[in-house]
């Protein structure tokens, strides 16, 4: 059920196996995780004070939404959204509901040590790269590309997973090898490139473009699957297809609008950060439930 009000702090009869910037992962058993997507909201690496209502909601709904679309096309670690049943199936039936349909239940997995970055579109960090080099990594791309270009076909641009307050930074795809083994490397491209592909087909007809994305995959019984959130507004740019033209940045469906503000303030983006306005966390809010309308065309529940 949407609300106006934000959850920022869990507090579950659970064994806490680990608080990130939004989600708290907690042990259900020993096969079986509770992913909690709380309403926290990050920028420039920096956990702000205030959250975003319903963005806990937005989150956990989109990502079942493609656990369940994608299960065909790639192996994946989920089990269900946290809901009156699946809290009885688990044990956890002295849960909240406050924590329903904002938490995932997950296999556990053995995390892989790798962001999997899927690009369509020359935006962001990418195209500050190309502008520099015309290289994204170890991916050279043609010159005359604008900000925005479609590019000729997706490209897999992995990078690190650092822990803040360091940022991930880009890798090449023989550091993949080397980290991961060859197998399990080709094993993640393939399934990001298919994912990414997939996604964008069903995003389309929607009026939508997924520009690009990011994946995480883990080791279930040694099978690389998918894991964690995907295809959200905090992992994906999303952009309306009827407002694209290349050549300048696109508004997204994400929190661009907090971007915007925190980049029109005198602050060096490091901690503590700034507050935040009403409109802003209102308008932010309203950015991600149109997202969730869009890509699932589902009510948020």
């Amino acid at each position: 059920m949407s609300t106006n009000t934000s959850m920022l702090i869990t507090a579950l009869d659970l064994e806490l196996l680990h608080r990130g910037k939004v989600r708290d992962v907690y042990k259900i058993n020993e096969e079986t995780l509770l992913l909690v997507t709380t309403d926290r909201i990050s920028a420039f690496d920096v956990v702000m004070n205030e959250g975003i209502p319903n963005k806990g909601f937005v989150l956990s709904q989109i990502s079942a939404y493609w656990f369940e679309k994608t299960r065909d096309v790639i192996p994946n670690a989920f089990i269900g959204l946290l809901n009156q049943e699946t809290a009885a199936q688990f044990g956890l039936g002295g849960i909240s509901d406050e924590y329903f349909h904002r938490s995932i239940i997950m296999k556990k997995a053995a995390a892989l040590p790798v962001e999997c970055v899927v690009r369509g579109y020359l935006s962001g960090s990418a195209w500050k790269d190309y502008q520099t080099h015309y290289s994204i990594a170890d991916i050279q791309l043609e010159p005359g590309l604008l900000e925005s270009s479609q590019l000729h076909s997706p490209i897999f641009t992995p990078s690190t997973k650092a822990e803040p307050p360091a940022h991930d930074a880009p890798m090449t795809y023989l550091e993949v090898e080397e980290l991961v083994g060859v197998d399990i490397a080709n094993a993640i491209k393939v399934r990001s490139l298919a994912l990414y592909g997939f996604a964008s087909q069903h995003c389309a007809p929607k009026g939508l473009i997924l520009a690009d994305t990011k994946f995480e995959f883990g080791l279930v019984d040694g099978e690389p699957c998918l894991i964690d959130e995907v295809l959200t507004p905090d992992s994906s740019r999303f952009w309306a297809g009827n407002d694209y033209f290349a050549g300048r940045s696109q508004k997204s469906f994400d929190k661009q609008p907090l971007r915007d503000y925190l980049d029109s303030l005198d602050w060096d983006k490091s901690a503590p950060p700034p507050p935040l306005p009403a409109d802003i966390i209102q308008t932010t809010s309203e950015r991600y439930m149109k997202a969730h309308s869009l890509v699932t065309g589902l009510e948020l529940k």
